[in-house]
């Protein structure tokens, strides 16, 4: 692998970069490439001089073909993680600037092209109870190359993870810079690097905390057996106790604390406060916080792709001059990431932090409207429509913060609960893939979209409908809410998105309502312009909400034509 000493421009689908960079440096390299795809970059080595700062000398990613492209992520002395970043479309630019420090600086960097449906099977996922196992794509077979695969792991509270890898076998190189397993402790891969590993080994880890993340990625170069691993729950020693844990939703957070924890800290609860001195808690057995993620003194942080809210629990003044005691603060902070919410609450204490993660979910749901004004949800299920009938649909997000935007970025249709095949796209990326889809402008705490019913041939008797939502900053001009239709997308769900998991049903079809009124009513109006149709005995269109990663069935109920067959998406327009 090479690349000019300072900077070019880059056209491959895929390359390796060694950069060696000296004082006073500022390199820009551009990736471009006209494919319907998104560009993985990954920066598996970086040795920056020693004690820099993020201000004098970092790596800085733009989502674009300049530096003047949104800032995507930024990597620094400091950074505690194996950067990967992915961009939103088929350009991407990086900028290493450096301090006068004389100091060789090393970089060891590859990108490459990929389609975001393309990942392979066993690719990742969240592993939960207080054990289990999982592998790499393939095993024992040869991994996939170009692999990126993630697995967050959680175990019950109070507990810390164990993870072991009874094989291990993945290219070795000196830093583990081309195929390598790297562990983070709590759920996400941006901090907290325990350890990245390479070749042949059997390597163990331990989280701090009953949360662990693992990733495998690989270039092109070579491909072994990869791995096969168990993690088991391990009871966490120390004074926090199972009554002590956080939890958030999209109205507010939760913060509960023993009494027994609070003393080992040295607090005495009546003198506690949050950042807003005037929120207090509520005492009993036990000190609770219970607040609006809007008040409270609570901090909202856009960082990359998340929306972060942080509080703080201090000891209030309580007329001392002077204390002998050490600054101790506890610190709870949600954090709203691509698939879930991540809660971590940590206590800073002589330097050292003990995480507690929990995993939440976003508070939406989705519904059909009977019509453009949204103002008379349909309560009806299964929800009868016919043929080429205007549907209304509309994505609500219950939360106590104002500034939020929703924003129906892909929905896609298919016969079939699990979404097997065939399926149909009403709307991908924020694009109309079907003539009758309109969207509205994404307002706050709703995304709207109308569409006509529509049926799948060879008499499927019911179409599910799986949309999802990006949910976004409103004060953020450039967010994915804002971007609209955009041809090539960074992954399945773009930056600032979460799906939820719940589901309403089962789903129960009444084939013969009104189908013989429908049939009748076809017989007389259409003899003579369409004589085809009368051959044809329609039963109603039946929609019903089912939610699954937002998630909504549509229930289509009519009898087939006696002769119909195929698989293919057919619309027919009603007369």
């Amino acid at each position: 692998p090479g690349a000019p000493r300072c900077g070019t421009s880059l056209h491959e689908l895929n390359k390796a970069l060694r950069i060696e960079l000296h004082a006073n440096a500022s390199c820009t390299w551009q990736i471009q490439r006209n494919v319907n795809q998104t560009i993985r970059l990954i920066f598996s080595y970086f040795k920056f001089a020693p004690s820099s700062s993020c201000e004098t000398e970092s790596i800085k990613v733009f989502d674009g073909p300049s530096a003047d492209s949104p800032l995507l992520g930024q990597v620094c002395n400091n950074t505690d993680a194996v950067p990967v970043l992915e961009s939103s479309s088929g350009s991407l630019t990086f900028l290493i600037t450096t301090n006068s420090v004389d100091f060789t600086r090393n970089f060891f960097v590859f990108y490459y092209f990929f389609s975001p449906e393309s990942k392979p099977v066993n690719c990742g996922g969240q592993l939960t109870g207080p054990n289990g196992t999982f592998s790499s794509p393939n095993y024992p077979a040869p991994y996939p190359a170009f692999t990126y695969c993630v697995w967050h792991i959680q175990t019950p509270k109070n507990s810390k993870i164990n993870l072991q890898f009874q094989d291990f076998f993945l290219e070795l190189d000196r830093n583990c810079q081309l195929d390598f397993t790297a562990v983070y402790n709590g759920l996400t891969t941006t901090t907290g690097l325990i350890g990245k590993v390479c070749g042949r080994a059997q390597p163990t880890f331990e989280s701090s905390s009953n949360a662990m993340t693992v990733v495998l990625a690989t270039d092109s170069s070579s491909s072994y057996r990869g791995f096969s691993a168990q993690y088991s729950s391990v009871p966490l020693p120390g004074p926090v106790e199972p009554d002590t844990f956080l939890t958030c939703s999209s109205d507010s957070m939760k913060i509960v604390l023993s009494k027994s924890y609070l003393a080992s800290l040295g607090y005495n609860e009546a003198h506690l406060q949050l950042i807003d001195p005037s929120c207090r808690p509520v005492i009993t057995d036990l000190v609770t916080f219970s607040f609006p993620v809007t008040s409270c003194g609570t901090i909202k942080k856009e960082e990359g792709h998340s929306i972060t809210y942080t509080n703080i629990i201090s000891l209030s003044a309580t007329g001392n001059i002077i204390t002998r005691q050490k600054n101790t603060e506890i610190i709870a902070k949600c954090k709203m990431e691509n698939n879930s919410t991540l809660e971590v609450f940590y206590v800073t204490r002589n330097n050292v932090i003990q995480n507690i993660t929990a995993m939440g979910r976003y508070n939406v749901s989705m519904a059909f409207y009977s019509s453009d004004s949204f103002s008379e949800p349909v309560h009806q299920s299964p929800y009868y429509v016919d043929l080429n009938q205007t549907l209304f649909a509309q994505v609500s997000l219950q939360s106590a913060d104002p500034n939020l935007l929703v924003f129906v970025d892909t929905c896609t249709a298919s016969p079939q609960p699990d979404f097997g095949s065939p399926t149909y796209d009403l709307i991908r990326s924020g694009c109309h893939k079907d003539d009758t889809v309109v969207t509205y402008p994404p307002l706050k705490h709703h995304g709207r979209f109308k569409f006509n019913a529509f049926r799948f041939l060879r008499s499927f008797p019911s179409v599910y409908l799986q949309c999802d939502v990006a949910i976004c900053d409103s004060n953020n001009s450039n967010s994915r809410c804002t971007k609209g239709c955009i041809s090539r997308q960074k992954r399945a769900i773009s930056p600032h998105t979460w799906k939820t998991n719940t589901a309403v049903g089962p789903i129960r079809l009444k084939r013969d309502l009104r189908s013989a009124e429908h049939s009748e009513s076809l017989t007389k109006a259409d003899a003579e312009e369409t004589p085809s149709l009368q051959q044809y005995n329609f039963y109603s269109f039946a929609l019903v909400v089912l939610i699954s990663k937002v998630l909504i069935v549509v229930a289509v109920i009519l009898k087939h034509h006696k002769h119909q067959a195929g698989y293919s998406y057919q619309k027919i327009q009603s007369s």
